[in-house]
C-alpha cells in the first residue's frame, strides 16, 4: 500500500530552520518524480519544489535559495530543509508522488512562522 507521512513541522520564529521529512511505503521513491507542496489558509495549495527521478531539483521563485529538497534512497525518504523561513511560509506541507494516476499525497504538517 502506497503510504506518505509527513513529519518535522511546528512553531519557528521568523529566520528560523525546519527541515520537513516525507517517509515513503509501498514504493521506491526514486522511482518517481516527487514534490513538495503547500497550502496556506483561505489560499491554493502551491508547488514548493520538486525532485526528479535522476536527483535534479528545481524550486518556486519565493524559495529559490532560502530551501532545499533532497531525499535518501536508503531510507527511501524526501526531505525539505527551510531556511530563513518568513511568517508568509506559514502553511501547512504536502508531500507528493507522481502525477496523474500515480500521484499520491501526504497527509501533511503545519509549518508556522511566528514570533
Amino acid at each position: 500500500q502506497v503510504q506518505l507521512v509527513e513529519s518535522g513541522g511546528g512553531l519557528v520564529q521568523p529566520g528560523g530552520s525546519l527541515r520537513l521529512s516525507c517517509a515513503a511505503s509501498g514504493f521506491t521513491l526514486s522511482s518517481y518524480t516527487m514534490s513538495w507542496f503547500r497550502q496556506a489558509p483561505g489560499k491554493e495549495r502551491e508547488l514548493v519544489a520538486f525532485i526528479f527521478m535522476g536527483g535534479s531539483t528545481n524550486y518556486a521563485d519565493a524559495m529559490k535559495g532560502r530551501f532545499t529538497i533532497s531525499r535518501n534512497n536508503d531510507k527511501n525518504t524526501m526531505y525539505l530543509q527551510m531556511n530563513s523561513l518568513k511568517p508568509e511560509d506559514t502553511a501547512v506541507y504536502y508531500c507528493k508522488r507522481g502525477g496523474g494516476p500515480n500521484e499520491s499525497w501526504g497527509q501533511g504538517t503545519q509549518v508556522t512562522v511566528s514570533s
